[in-house]
């Protein structure tokens, strides 16, 4: 099996050379004996919840996972085809053993995999992620094929959705929403089967830009973050005259804004309306971003009444600070918003609920609003292929070691009209910095500074 398929938040890679049902049928058995241990039940007393989204590599690898689930005994339960939004619902309001869905996150359309996740026996409420990794390490001292169950298991059919619906409406107040005019793309992905019904409960007009599930994703890359992504969305919305618009990564647990010029925001300034829109409902509240945020967001935490929580990239990391430190919610560069009160986890569908009754409650133009919470000059994360990350990171940190601020994630350098951090990727062999000041001829010096310090082979977007 190819080791480079284990992620650190999960399992992919293309389908079928690098991932195959051959290795989903490993990778399910090694989970049971993970989840068996996690609870001490005997693997054919699990109870498992199964879904896919809509790449062609899902439903092949779906099947298998649920053909070896049923061969040792387990019960079954398949969701069909959901957003990953659906699937971390389903996994805390049923307090399942297991979760498996189907998916290769915002890859290209060639790729195939899976995400894990499982009820939090040791936190109420919360549900809690097997890392591609850490089932690797796992599997290393496993002897598979396991023995097989003679009876087996269980196989149902269930629909989520309604109760689903319910549970997100219940983050706002509908009568605070305005009749607003807003395009969503949901890039032929699975937040396209829930939107609708979203709408149908608030009194915004919905304009739906590639509502039909394709997994080959015709229309736009898979990742909203790539470059031009968001160029059909931000012309739609000049075109019909929006006041807003929505663009989710394509298994639905990203989203970021748009406003009604078309200007696309990252994940940490998308994530200030619905601060301050869960700040007024719970004033005090713990507030959890990453180290690679904008200052802003902990400056309007503070002075919304919020108390900002600081912590390193990735949303499992997030997850694990809102339950340490009491957190409502969390959110990151990357437009990953979770909530304590969806089993601390991601939810795209709370999240635009959320933005669109803060965005109401202003009352001005999206682009003024945005404008207001712009304190600082950022730049975009930069990424640097190089031979050798903890050779670069050395260097930085004996070179401003008196501006070290912390340790956290990579390095954080703190000066009185700048700051940026140095890191390596979690998910790629790369270096990456951010950099933000207090104007843009700073931050354009600063860059041009801190570049010239890095021995790189390639810069990458």
């Amino acid at each position: 099996m190819n080791s480079q398929i284990f992620k650190a938040y999960d399992i992919r890679g293309i389908y079928p050379s690098e991932i195959s049902e051959t290795d989903i049928n490993s990778i399910a058995q090694a989970y049971l004996k993970f989840l068996s241990q996690k609870t001490g039940k005997p693997i054919k007393d699990l109870q498992m919840v199964v879904c896919r989204d809509v790449r062609l590599s899902s439903k092949p690898i779906a099947d298998e996972a649920i053909k070896v689930f049923l061969q040792f005994g387990v019960s079954v339960h398949d969701l069909g085809e959901q957003s990953i939004n659906d699937y971390y619902f389903a996994v805390g309001r049923y307090k399942y053993d297991g979760g498996f869905m189907a998916t290769a996150s915002h890859n290209p359309p060639q790729y195939g995999g899976c995400k894990l996740a499982y009820y939090n026996l040791e936190h109420a409420s919360s549900i809690e992620y097997c890392s591609g990794k850490e089932l690797y390490q796992f599997m290393q001292s496993l002897e598979l094929p396991l023995s097989d169950e003679q009876i087996p298991g269980k196989l149902e059919q269930k629909d989520i959705s309604s109760e689903h619906l319910s549970h997100i409406m219940s983050f706002v107040d509908k009568r605070k929403v305005r009749p607003l005019k807003v395009v969503v793309d949901t890039g032929n992905g699975m937040n396209a089967l829930m939107m609708p019904k979203i709408f149908h409960e608030l009194p915004c007009e919905l304009i739906h830009l590639f509502p039909e599930l394709d997994g080959t994703y015709p229309n736009r890359p898979p990742n909203p973050l790539t470059a031009g992504a968001s160029d059909k969305l931000a012309a739609k919305i000049k075109e019909v005259g929006a006041d807003i618009g929505f663009i989710c990564d394509v298994d639905g647990d990203r989203i970021n804004i748009l406003d009604e010029k078309g200007q696309f925001y990252r994940g940490d300034m998308t994530l200030l309306p619905m601060v301050k829109a869960i700040l007024a409902k719970n004033p005090g509240a713990g507030i959890v971003y990453n180290v690679i945020c904008s200052h802003a967001v902990k400056d309007l935490i503070k002075e919304w009444g919020g108390r900002p929580i600081r912590s390193e990239v990735g949303y499992l990391n997030l997850a694990r600070h809102m339950r340490q430190e009491q957190g409502i919610m969390s959110g990151e560069v990357s437009a990953h918003f979770a909530f304590r009160d969806n089993y601390y986890a991601d939810s795209a569908f709370i999240a635009l609920a959320l933005a669109l009754e803060a965005i109401s409650q202003d009352g001005r133009p999206v682009s003024e609003i945005m404008r207001s919470y712009t304190l600082y000059f950022k730049s975009e994360e930069l990424n640097f292929v190089v031979d050798s990350v903890n050779t670069q990171l050395d260097k930085f940190q004996k070179k401003y070691q008196a501006n070290l601020w912390d340790e956290m994630d990579g390095l954080t350098f703190e000066f009185d009209n700048w700051w940026f951090n140095i890191r390596p990727s979690n998910t790629e062999p790369l270096l990456r910095l951010t950099i933000e000041a207090n104007s843009a001829e700073i931050l354009a010096e600063k860059i041009k500074e801190l570049e010239s310090l890095i021995d790189f082979k390639e810069r990458k977007q």
